[in-house]
C-alpha cells in the first residue's frame, strides 16, 4: 500500500513523503527509522477502477551513471543535473529533475533534495549521497552505488535466466497435454463409441475428461483465467508475498539457499554503506527492510548488542546472521579495520555459491521435469491406444 505522510526531521522542517508498506504500522516504522517525527499519515489507494496502465519507472542506475560521467567531465553538480533534465523526454522525470535543481538553487544539499522523493530515490541511495557530502567525494559514492547495483542485478539475472527454460518446458508440456485431452481424446472416444466395446477403467476416465474439457472449454478457460488473474493480483500485495515467502522458507533445501541469498544481499548493501562512511548502527537500521521478517527481528537484536558494545562478528553470529565462512571473514574484517570491504567479499563469496547451486539445480531439475512431462504425455497416449491393443489381442 502507498502512504502519504507529513513529518518533521530535526533541522529540516516539515517534509511531505510517500512510503510503500504492507500496512500503516510498517509505514510508521519505516518513517521512524529515517529519523522522522510523524504529523499525519494517510493511505492512498493503488487500485483505482480498472486502470492497468503501467507506471513508468525511474532508471536510478542509469541516472547515477550519467551523473557520474558528467561530474568526471568537470561539470558542477547543478550543471550536470541541468544537462540531464534538458535531454530527458519523459515529462514526469524532467519535472523531477527540475525540482531537484530548484532545491539545489535554494542552497540545500543533494541528499536533502533526493529525500523529498523517496519513491524515486531509496533511503540507501540518499544515505550514500549524504555520507559523501561530508568528505566531498560524490563521484566516488556514485561509482560505488553503480557497482553495487550492477552486482545485485547480475545475481538476479542469473536466477531469472536459470528459470526460463523450465518455465518454457512447463508451458509447452501443458499445451501438448491440453491438446491431447481436449481434441485428440474426444476423437478417439467417438471411434470407441461406434465400436460398442467396454473400455478399461482408466481409459474411460480419460475419455470422460476429454469430453468434459471439450464441452465446457469456455467455462473452464474462464475459471482458469480468473484464478490466474486473482493469484497474480494477490501476489502483488505485500502481505500475501510475505506469507508465500514464509512458506517457501519452510522448505528445507530451498529455505537454506534463500537465507544465503538474503544474507548476501544484506552484506553487500551493508558493506556499501560502511565504505561510504555510514556508522554501523545506522547502516544496520537502513538495511533492515532488505531482510524478511524472521531475520529482521534477529537483526534488531544484533543491532542492540552492537550498540551495547559487542563486536560485529559476535553479534551477527549470536543472532544467526552469518554462515561459517561469513563469521570468520567478519572476524578478519574487525582485525584489519576493513569491515566494509570484507562484507563486500562475503557477499561475493555467497553470490558465487548461489550461482553454482542454481546451475547445479537447473541441470538436475530440467531432465527430471522433461521426464515427468514425457511420462504424463506417454500415459495419455497409452490409455488412448490401450483398447486398440486389447482388440488386436482378441483378434489374434
Amino acid at each position: 500500500m502507498h502512504f502519504e505522510l507529513k513529518a518533521i526531521r530535526d533541522g529540516e522542517g516539515v517534509l511531505a513523503l510517500a512510503i510503500e508498506a504492507a500496512d500503516e504500522a510498517e509505514a510508521i516504522r519505516q518513517a521512524k527509522s529515517q529519523g522522522l517525527s510523524i504529523l499525519t499519515i494517510k493511505a492512498k489507494k493503488s487500485w483505482q477502477g480498472l486502470n492497468f496502465r503501467p507506471r513508468k519507472r525511474f532508471a536510478l542506475a542509469l541516472f547515477s551513471q550519467e551523473l557520474l560521467a558528467l561530474l568526471n567531465a568537470g561539470l558542477s553538480l547543478v550543471e550536470a543535473i541541468e544537462a540531464l533534465a534538458e535531454k530527458e523526454h519523459q515529462p514526469d522525470i524532467q519535472k523531477l529533475l527540475k525540482q531537484l535543481i530548484a532545491t539545489l538553487y535554494e542552497g540545500r544539499t543533494l541528499s536533502y533534495a533526493l529525500q523529498q522523493f523517496p519513491v524515486y530515490f531509496p533511503i540507501l541511495y540518499v544515505a550514500t549521497v549524504r555520507a559523501s557530502e561530508t568528505t566531498g567525494d560524490l563521484a566516488v559514492a556514485l561509482a560505488r552505488y553503480v557497482a553495487y547495483q550492477e552486482q545485485m542485478d547480475s545475481v538476479r539475472k542469473k536466477i531469472i535466466s536459470a528459470s526460463i527454460y523450465p518455465v518454457l518446458l512447463l508451458v509447452a508440456g501443458g499445451l501438448v497435454t491440453l491438446f491431447l485431452i481436449g481434441y485428440v481424446v474426444p476423437k478417439f472416444s467417438l471411434v470407441y463409441d461406434q465400436m460398442g466395446r467396454d473400455l478399461p477403467l482408466f481409459s474411460r476416465l480419460l475419455m470422460s475428461m476429454g469430453h468434459t474439457l471439450r464441452n465446457n472449454g469456455i467455462l473452464i478457460a474462464s475459471i482458469a483465467t480468473m484464478i490466474l488473474a486473482g493469484s497474480g493480483y494477490a501476489l502483488t500485495r505485500p502481505a500475501t508475498k510475505l506469507r508465500v515467502m514464509q512458506k517457501i522458507w519452510q522448505i528445507p533445501a530451498v529455505g537454506s539457499r534463500m537465507k544465503i541469498y538474503q544474507l548476501a544481499r544484506f552484506y553487500r548493501t551493508l558493506g556499501m554503506l560502511l565504505q561510504g562512511g555510514t556508522a554501523i548502527v545506522t547502516a544496520l537500521k537502513m538495511t533492515a527492510d532488505l531482510l524478511p521478517g524472521t531475520l529482521r527481528s534477529q537483526l534488531i537484536l544484533a543491532s542492540d548488542s552492537i550498540r551495547e558494545g559487542a563486536s560485529i562478528s559476535q553479534a551477527m553470529e549470536r543472532h544467526g546472521l552469518t554462515t561459517a565462512v561469513a563469521a570468520r571473514m567478519l572476524t578478519v574484517g574487525e582485525r584489519t579495520g576493513q569491515m566494509g570491504e570484507m562484507m563486500d567479499r562475503i557477499a561475493a563469496f555467497h553470490d558465487e555459491e548461489m550461482a553454482r547451486w542454481v546451475e547445479w539445480f537447473s541441470k538436475l531439475f530440467e531432465p527430471i521435469l522433461m521426464a515427468v512431462i514425457g511420462l504424463v504425455i506417454g500415459i495419455i497416449v497409452v490409455l488412448m491406444y490401450f483398447p486398440i491393443f486389447e482388440l488386436a489381442g482378441s483378434i489374434q
